[in-house]
């Protein structure tokens, strides 16, 4: 099947399924005489587990490494725990970021919700933002 029909089969765009092939998550498929891509159900069952990987937001190197394993005919699964161990980690510490976030939104609003729209003025470009004592949660990263 061309790439368009491969596209509606798994749920990509086209142009997601040739960013996967040149970024070598994807090999190139067969070429028609015409020279269209021509994908069949192997090329199909990549690209669902690449959408599956990239939906869990494994990084586009580790999903690469996975298929290269899989391509030599080595089990990918240690590496795939290792990066699901990895990625749950840094997800926990973007909660614990994403907490300390709303807590401080929600102390911003309770102020706005208390002071008047034109105070402070002068240099000021809006006093409920400036009003954070310190650092802005993340801010070390940025």
């Amino acid at each position: 099947m061309r790439i368009g029909e491969a596209a509606a089969e798994v749920g990509l765009d086209a142009s997601t399924i040739r960013f996967y092939e040149s970024a070598g998550l994807l090999p190139e498929p067969a070429r028609t005489p015409a020279g269209y891509r021509d994908y069949g159900g192997e090329n199909l069952d990549l690209m669902r587990f690449v959408k599956r990987a990239r939906g869990l937001e494994i990084p586009l190197a580790d999903i690469r490494q996975i298929v290269e394993l899989r391509n030599r005919g080595q089990a990918p699964c240690r590496v795939v725990r290792d990066v699901i161990d990895r990625e749950a980690v840094m997800i926990d510490a973007r909660i614990e970021e994403l907490k300390q976030l709303r807590a401080e939104l929600r102390r911003l609003q309770k102020l706005a919700a208390e002071v008047a729209d034109d105070w402070p003025s002068g240099a000021c470009v809006c006093h409920v933002v400036e009003s954070n004592q310190g650092r802005a949660p993340g801010d070390e990263a940025r």
